[in-house]
């Protein structure tokens, strides 16, 4: 009778491991369905002789199915994500923005923090659908200076292309994502 029961434990989990193995799951769960069924069997088979079959699992390097490690949680640097790098004492970087009432509003940033994380950490009225990765045309801004524009670096291609389907688009117009301020931007507007 307990042979009966370990022989039917060894075989729920063989069809286990074959049920894994058609599903692509990683190796730990694999591992620990043998791990729960190696436990019933020493409870099933607690005190009989030695010759009741065991399970053990092979070294890693003969192992049927190979742990893969997979990441399963990322982080990225929170700048990504629109927070805002305190300028340094001496190295402010003044931008001013014009709202739609035409309302001046002015900040000092830091170097390296571009036009869309500044009006947004700034509760301006900016939208940034993409993220900031160069995806859409809702950050479009106009810089008032020509002299200014001249300044920047000149725009990828495809901030070029998402430009094309921007609203009101002009000779001075760029994304907000994608212009960084630096030295040369101090008091743009």
């Amino acid at each position: 009778m307990i042979q009966r029961q370990s022989l039917n434990a060894t075989m729920n989990t063989v069809s286990a491991i074959s049920r894994h193995a058609t599903r692509r799951l990683p190796s730990f769960r694999i591992r620990n369905e043998i791990f729960q069924q190696r436990r019933h069997l020493s409870q099933t088979t607690a005190g009989l002789c030695q010759t009741t079959p065991r399970i053990q699992l092979a070294p890693r390097s003969r192992q049927i199915f190979p742990a893969q490690h997979h990441r399963s949680f990322s982080t990225t640097d929170r700048r990504k994500h629109g927070d805002l790098t305190p300028p340094k004492p001496g190295e402010e970087r003044r931008v001013t923005y014009i709202d739609k009432d035409q309302q001046e509003h002015t900040f000092e940033v830091a170097d390296g923090d571009n036009l869309l994380d500044i009006a947004q950490a700034n509760d301006l009225e900016m939208e940034g659908a993409c993220g900031g990765s160069c995806a859409c045309s809702t950050c479009h801004v106009i810089v008032q200076s020509e002299e200014m524009f001249d300044k920047m670096e000149e725009p990828s291609d495809d901030e070029n292309d998402m430009l094309d389907l921007a609203f009101g688009l002009t000779e001075t117009s760029r994304l907000g994502c994608q212009v960084l301020m630096n030295k040369e931007l101090d008091g743009l507007v």
